[in-house]
């Protein structure tokens, strides 16, 4: 079984409905669970136990959430070399921006994941249809990206 990590901060609601809806996608693939856990209370054990991990932050003054950013900073350095090419996937939810999907890729890029699709930007909360099939099939594609 296939277990695959999900960490976001979220303040008015959009990124959480967004992280529920990429765990929907994960858990549509058999054999797969999915932890969904806020950025503030995700750990080094939790990083190291999963087999691949999607992160999610709206999009604060073109940066990630400081929720998230505390996760990458707490475990950067205690999963160095542990975690070199987990797959990943990006999903960030904004109000007409987007830029904070920089910062993100940039970490990503630090801890040496491996992105398996390109990141889901989402305006507000992902109510449409076209949304919430986006960020359910990065859910997917994540999920599957563990079974190779």
């Amino acid at each position: 079984m296939r277990k695959i990590l999900i960490v976001y901060h979220s303040m008015g609601g959009n990124t959480r409905a967004a992280a529920e809806l990429v765990a929907q996608g994960a858990q549509a693939v058999e054999g797969t669970r999915v932890q969904v856990k806020e950025g503030l209370k995700a750990g080094v054990k939790d990083l190291l136990s999963c087999d691949g991990i999607a992160v999610g932050t709206p999009d604060y003054f073109s940066y990630m959430a400081g929720g998230l950013k505390d996760f990458f900073d707490r475990t950067c350095y205690p999963t160095e070399g542990h975690v070199t090419g987990k797959p990943c996937a990006i999903f960030v939810t904004h109000g007409g921006g987007g830029k904070a999907v920089q910062s993100v890729k940039k970490l990503c890029r630090r801890f040496k994941f491996k992105l398996v699709a390109p990141p889901v930007l989402i305006e507000n909360m992902p109510k449409t249809k076209a949304a919430q099939k986006k960020l359910m099939g990065l859910g997917r594609a994540l999920a599957k990206a563990c079974t190779a």
